[in-house]
């Protein structure tokens, strides 16, 4: 059975290695349903947050690929529950629209959204949440006109705290003794 999965894959700074890693997902006719990457709380180790549907099977079978690539130090996957997750939308919106009322105003607020700048023309509102929250704020906002709508990809982080954590470590320990070692002849 088909379910979400969040994998996780921790790589060295490589030119190249995105394309290699969408490749496993193109041969397998896995489409992407999200994709982040950003520098990994261990200096020089950049993380990959990809988010997909399929069945374990084939999200196992994935991961082992990612693993084999060149640059990859490490993949995991995990389900919604495992994990702690956002994305971030921006959501570009007439300024007129608050001239005419609180509505728009009010509608912000239910939302917990917030308004990041305001400009004669425009502004921009701000949602942090889950997709279906930020979908949910756009569809409200869609009767007042919106210019403009922009959604990351998700950025996750993990419940469990062992497995993740001391591999990165192990890494950490690994890259500094590595800097540290002095060849002589």
């Amino acid at each position: 059975m088909k379910k979400e999965y969040t994998i996780s894959v921790f790589s060295e700074h490589k030119v190249g290695l995105l394309h290699r890693i969408t490749v496993i997902f193109s041969r397998r006719k896995i489409n992407i349903e999200s994709l982040n990457t950003s520098e990994s709380e261990v200096r020089g180790i950049y993380r990959f947050t990809i988010v997909i549907n399929t069945t374990e099977d084939m999200v196992k079978t994935v991961t082992k690929q990612i693993e084999k690539q060149i640059g990859i130090l490490k993949a995991f996957y995990h389900t919604l529950d495992e994990i702690v997750y956002q994305e971030i939308a921006l959501y570009k919106v007439p300024t007129a629209l608050f001239a005419n009322g609180d509505e728009v105003e009010i509608l912000i607020r239910k939302h917990n959204a917030r308004i990041l700048t305001i400009e004669p023309e425009y502004i921009v509102v701000e949602k942090t949440g889950h997709k279906e929250e930020t979908k949910q704020l756009f569809r409200e906002l869609e009767s007042y006109g919106v210019l403009q709508f922009a959604r990351s990809g998700r950025i996750a982080l993990t419940k469990q705290i062992k497995e993740i954590s001391a591999y990165l470590k192990d890494i950490d320990t690994h890259h500094k003794e590595t800097a540290n070692d002095v060849v002589t002849y």
